[in-house]
C-alpha cells in the first residue's frame, strides 16, 4: 500500500476558442499555455505545483469538450470520454493531483520493503512513514473537496456525471480509502513486528551481527482501535464503490465509464481485512502481555481467518496429528509473497494486496513462537478463534 493509481491523460484543448474573460482577458491564453506542460508532465509522472485560484469573471463562448481517459477503469479498449464543461477540467486537474500525492506516498514507503539495500534505521523509517502519511492526508482532503464541489454542482445542474471517476460517491470513497491508509500507517510507524521480519528477510542487512532486533512494548489497545478505525474507513469506501457502480454505473455503461476497476475494489476489500487482522494481532499481544497465551493464540488465529488463511491448528487431521505438507491457503500465500517481492524490486505495482502478505507473515511468526511457548511452558487451553 498505498494503491498504485494510474495517472489519467487528457487531450489538447485551446481555451480561447471556447471561453472569454472580461476581467482577465489573457487568462484563457495563459491557461492553455500552462495546460500543455501538464499533458506532457503526466506522461513522465512529474509533480505539478498547486494552481492559484483567484476570483475571476469567465464567460463561455460555446460548447467546449475535454477529452480524457478515466483513471479508475483503465482496461484495454477503454475509450476516451468527452466532458462538456470547464468544471470537469478542474475535476480532472485536482483528481490528478490527488493521485500524485498517493504515488508520492508509495515512493516514500518503497525503501521499507526493498531487499536490495540495508533496512532503514528506526529514525529514517519514522521519517518516511510520516512523509507518506502527510501525502495520503493531502490526497484525502483533495478528494473530499471534490466531493463537496460535485455535490454543489449536482444541486445547480442535476444531471448524471459523465464519468464514474467524478461522481460524488466515488470521490467520497477515494477520500475514505486515503484516510484508511493513513490510519494504518500511523500504526505501522510504531509497530516493531513488520520491521523486525523485514530485517530478517533482507539478505543485505547485517544489523543482526551486532544485536538482535528489539521488540519494545506497544500500546496494544490503542493500536487495535486505530486498526479497527482504518478497517471501518475501508469498509465505507467499499460500500460506496459498490453502491455507486450499481446505480450511476448502469447509467454510464453506454459511454464505457460505468465500471470501477476490479483491482481497486479488491484492494479496498483486502485493506479492510488487513485492518481487522492487525487489530486481532494487537489484541493478542495484549493478552500475551497479561500471561494469557492461550487467548493470545486464539486472537492470532482469528486474524488469520480475517485474511482467509489457515492456522497451524487447521493442518491437523482431527486426531492431534499433523498433516503432511502445507495447507492450500499457506501454499498460495507463499507464492503471493514471492510475487510481491519481485514487484517490490521492480518498483512496479507492489502493495496491490494492501499489505496482506506482510500481515500474514507477522501473524504466522507470532503464532509459531507462542504455540511453542505454550506447548513447553504454559500449557494453556486455546479457545476457539470464532469466539474472539
Amino acid at each position: 500500500m498505498p494503491y498504485p493509481f494510474t495517472l489519467p491523460t487528457t487531450s489538447p484543448l485551446r481555451l480561447p476558442s471556447h471561453f472569454d474573460s472580461p476581467t482577465h482577458p489573457s487568462l484563457p491564453v495563459h491557461t492553455s499555455t500552462l495546460r500543455s506542460p501538464l499533458r506532457s508532465s503526466l506522461k513522465t509522472y512529474k509533480r505539478l505545483p498547486p494552481p492559484n485560484a483567484p476570483r475571476i469573471s469567465l464567460h463561455s463562448l460555446g460548447r467546449s469538450k475535454l477529452i480524457t481517459l478515466p483513471s479508475l477503469r483503465l482496461m484495454r479498449g477503454t475509450k476516451r470520454l468527452e466532458l462538456s464543461s470547464l468544471e470537469y477540467e478542474v475535476f480532472f486537474t485536482l483528481a490528478t493531483l490527488s493521485y500524485l500525492h498517493t504515488l508520492l506516498a508509495r515512493t516514500a514507503l518503497h525503501p521499507l520493503y526493498t531487499t536490495t539495500s540495508p533496512s532503514p534505521s528506526p529514525e529514517v523509517r519514522t521519517t518516511l512513514i510520516t512523509k507518506a502519511t502527510k501525502h495520503l492526508l493531502q490526497s484525502a482532503q483533495i478528494h473530499l473537496y471534490l466531493t463537496h464541489r460535485a455535490d454543489t454542482l449536482r444541486t445547480t445542474s442535476p444531471v448524471t456525471p459523465p464519468a464514474l471517476d467524478i461522481s460524488p460517491p466515488t470521490l467520497r470513497a477515494l477520500s475514505e480509502l486515503a484516510h484508511a491508509e493513513a490510519t494504518l500507517l500511523a500504526v505501522l510507524k510504531d509497530d516493531p513486528y513488520p520491521a523486525a521480519l523485514a530485517q530478517e528477510r533482507n539478505e543485505n542487512d547485517k544489523e543482526w551481527m551486532i544485536r538482535a532486533p528489539s521488540i519494545p512494548k506497544v500500546r496494544a489497545h490503542l493500536f487495535a482501535r486505530l486498526c479497527l478505525a482504518g478497517a471501518a474507513h475501508a469498509e465505507t469506501a467499499l460500500s460506496l464503490l459498490a453502491g455507486n457502480e450499481a446505480t450511476e454505473g448502469k447509467l454510464l455503461g453506454k459511454v464505457g465509464a460505468g465500471k470501477v476497476d476490479e483491482g481497486l475494489v479488491r484492494y479496498v476489500d483486502d485493506l479492510r481485512r488487513v485492518g481487522r487482522a492487525r487489530a486481532c494481532r494487537f489484541l493478542g499481544i495484549d493478552r500475551d502481555s497479561d500471561g494469557k497465551t492461550g487467548e493470545a493464540i486464539a486472537w492470532l488465529r482469528a486474524g488469520m481467518g480475517e485474511l482467509g488463511l489457515s492456522s497451524s491448528s487447521d493442518d491437523g487431521d482431527g486426531n492431534g496429528k499433523k498433516r503432511s505438507g502445507l495447507g492450500l491457503s499457506r501454499l498460495k500465500s507463499s507464492f503471493s509473497e514471492k510475487r510481491e517481492g519481485k514487484r517490490v524490486e521492480k518498483s512496479g505495482d507492489w502493495g496491490a494486496d494492501a499489505g496482506k502478505a506482510e500481515e500474514a507473515r507477522v501473524l504466522a511468526a507470532l503464532e509459531t513462537k507462542w504455540v511453542r511457548e505454550n506447548d513447553t511452558v504454559n500449557s494453556q487451553l486455546i479457545p476457539d478463534a470464532g469466539g474472539c
